[in-house]
């Protein structure tokens, strides 16, 4: 937490803050649904989402007019997607689930205005943590491993369908690892698949812990008091049942 918000949390928000920890500490995303969603947001995020509507944090539009002599000089938007008001004051927040990081730079300069406006007192940002992002790889290929992957017909199982671009260059990858290290085909498709999923769709250039705390360090958002929220890698599940993830990847198809 930065400038104070802390304080001003314990002190003046203490119904946001619970309300917060039951919406976070009930979120989870099944491997299988990650998966599926082909690194966008996942239905997972989506239920975040919908549990904070639920509970009054609704998408909102700012607009600031400046006024001169009676007359419109100027007027700014900011649409915030989670916003509620409290005894105390507003709070906004943005979730950055798996964006490009440049977004985590509207988001702290958005709320920066509106702080200096009297709009909000504090504002929130919910990323991917440091753990998620340290051991997605390895998360991605023992979700593989324990799914049996061994071709792209198996992936066809879990809603994923790589383009030819992609297939060319998870081959290439595979083909380049037998040489270099001999070992079973599937062994080889299912490192070469998970390390090309990772880096296509959670690269460093994404938004998560790192990208979001080297912005707030260089004062990007600054004087306005931040509470930023790392989702940790123990949302992912494992092991769901075959219906569960059936319905999953029903639910994430055609999502882009």
């Amino acid at each position: 937490m930065l400038a104070h918000a802390r304080a001003i949390l314990s002190v003046d928000f203490p119904q946001a803050v619970d309300e917060l920890e039951k919406a976070l500490l009930s979120f989870s995303i099944p491997i299988e649904e990650l998966v599926a969603s082909g690194g966008g947001e996942a239905k997972g995020t989506q239920r975040l989402r919908k549990d904070l509507n639920l509970r009054g944090w609704r998408k909102q539009t700012f607009t600031i007019e400046k006024m001169i002599n009676g007359r419109r000089a100027e007027s700014i938007s900011h649409e915030v997607d989670h916003v509620k008001e409290f005894e105390g004051g507003a709070l906004a927040l943005e979730i950055e689930w798996n964006n490009k990081d440049p977004f985590f730079d509207r988001d702290l300069e958005n709320f920066k205005r509106l702080h200096a406006e009297g709009a909000i007192s504090i504002g929130v940002i919910v990323t991917r943590g440091t753990s998620i992002q340290n051991q997605i790889r390895s998360l991605i290929l023992r979700f593989a491993n324990d799914r049996d992957v061994g071709g792209f017909d198996d992936l066809q199982r879990f809603g994923v369908n790589p383009t030819a671009r992609q297939r060319r260059d998870i081959e290439k990858k595979a083909r380049s690892s037998q040489t270099k290290s001999p070992t079973a085909p599937e062994l080889a498709f299912r490192e070469a698949w998970s390390s090309h999923f990772v880096s296509d769709k959670f690269g460093a250039a994404t938004t998560h812990w790192e990208k979001l705390q080297a912005r707030v360090s260089r004062g990007v958002g600054n004087p306005c008091p931040l509470l930023l929220i790392g989702i940790p890698q123990s949302v992912l599940t494992f092991g769901e049942p075959e219906t569960v993830v059936t319905r999953l990847i029903e639910e994430s198809s055609g999502d882009d």
